[in-house]
Formats: C-alpha cells, structure tokens, sequence
C-alpha cells in the first residue's frame, strides 16, 4: 500500500513537473534527485570498503550536468583527476577500486541525467516517454510478479524478480509505448515506436538488475528509506538511468523528430 500511495503521488507531480513547470524548475528538480541519487551511490561504495572522494564527485556530476558542451579533453580530465587523487589511497589496492568507482558514479547518474535532460529539449514528453516506460514496466512486473511469478529470474541479484514479471513488464511498457507515440508522435510509426518501447523497457529492466547488484554486494535492500515502498532516490530512478541514454541515441539514429 505503501508503494502504491508514493507512487500516486509522484506521478502525477512529475508529470506537472515535465509538462508545465518552468525548464529552470524542471533542472532544479534533476539536480536534486541526481545529487540524492550520487550520495546514496557513494552510500553504497562505502559499504564495498570503496571511499569514494565526494567533493571531487558533486563538481564534477554539476559540471557534467550543465555545461553547455562536454568535450573529450573534460570526461579525459576528469578521468586523470580522479586517478591522480587516488594515489593517497591507502592501502594502495585501494587506489584503482576508488578512482573507478568515482568515475563509474558520476557517469551513471549525472551522465544518465545530462542524456535525460537532452531528451527534454527535444520535447518534454520525449523524456515523459522515458520515465513512463519504465515506471508502467516497473508497477506491471511488481504486481504479475506478485501474484504469478513462481520463476525466480536472478535470485542472487533481486530476489523477487521473476521471468513473469518481467515478461509482464515487457508487455505493459510496449502497449504504453505504441499508444503514448502513436498519439503524441504519429509520425514514428509502428515499427519504430515498437522499437523505441521495448528498447526503454529492456535499458530498464537491466538499469534495476544493476542497481540491485550494487546494494546485495553493498548486504542492503534499499539505496535508503525516504520513499516509502520505494527505499530511495536511487532505487525510484534505477531503470530511468539506463533507459535515458538508450532512447536519446536509439532516437537520433533513428531520425524521429
């Protein structure tokens, strides 16, 4: 019940956010839960024996986030930096898991949510698009899950998922998808909108096995506890991290405006 009431409450407010609010609230709402969903991460290493260098890790997320072009020579930088700053690592094993691990966070969230915010300036309800796919995909496999599943699909990683809830995922993002492009995007067409959809779907579904990974190595079932039914911002967008970059460049190389 929990989930359910969160989830009726975010919805909705994230869909008045992308459609209405003004673009400067749309970006400060992104920072926020990017620099939640960050911190949680560096939770998370914490817990593998992985410090991570914070500070170094929020610049540079906000830098990714919102300079108008990232070059070669800043992701190259970057990468130096945060090798270079792992050299007073000790013990020295640790210096490789720590400067990895900074530079796979900052790129996971911040990097996912520049893809995100890119999709939103193509039109707001691209990334509308590729939140509903995910969060229509995610209730779908919870509640099959529940009530059919008996095949557990990864039980190491995510013990309550099951191949029913994820074919039911499949199934509910794809009718979502088809429906949502067909009448806000009619020129996609049917084969690219059926593309598109399962594509979302699929980045999402893996994006929440990833994530799940991250916090049965790190011996936790939730990123945190703020959101209740949910655990934390991490665990609410873990699909939406993955399914943001597939479908900004499945997009383009597809040629839909």
């Amino acid at each position: 019940m929990k989930r359910l009431i969160t989830g009726l409450i975010l919805a909705p407010a994230a869909v008045a956010l992308i459609l209405w609010a003004p673009a400067v609230l749309l970006r400060l709402v992104v920072t926020v839960v990017a620099v939640l969903s960050f911190y949680e991460y560096q939770r998370l290493a914490d817990r593998h024996h992985i410090p991570i260098q914070g500070p170094l890790g929020y610049a540079a997320g906000l830098l990714l986030l919102f300079l108008p072009e990232v070059t070669p020579l800043l992701l190259t930088s970057f990468v130096l930096l945060a090798l270079s700053l792992a050299l007073w690592s000790r013990p020295l094993a640790n210096a490789l898991p720590r400067s990895s691990a900074l530079v796979l966070g900052v790129l996971y969230i911040f990097g996912a949510w520049r893809c995100g915010l890119a999709l939103y300036h193509a039109s707001p309800l691209w990334l509308l698009f590729a939140l509903g796919v995910t969060w229509v995909g995610d209730t779908a496999a919870y509640y099959a899950g529940r009530r059919f599943g008996r095949r557990k699909m990864a039980p190491e990683i995510s013990p309550a998922k099951t191949w029913v809830g994820a074919a039911a995922s499949l199934i509910a993002s794809l009718a979502f998808g088809i429906l949502y492009l067909h009448a806000l995007f009619p020129t996609v067409g049917w084969s690219r909108a059926v593309m598109l959809s399962a594509a979302g779907n699929l980045a999402g579904q893996i994006g929440d096995l990833a994530e799940s990974a991250l916090k049965r190595g790190a011996g936790v079932k939730d990123s945190a506890n703020f959101l209740p039914g949910h655990g934390g911002m991490l665990d609410r967008t873990d699909a939406a991290l993955f399914a943001m970059p597939v479908l900004l460049a499945l997009r383009s190389s597809l040629g839909v405006d």
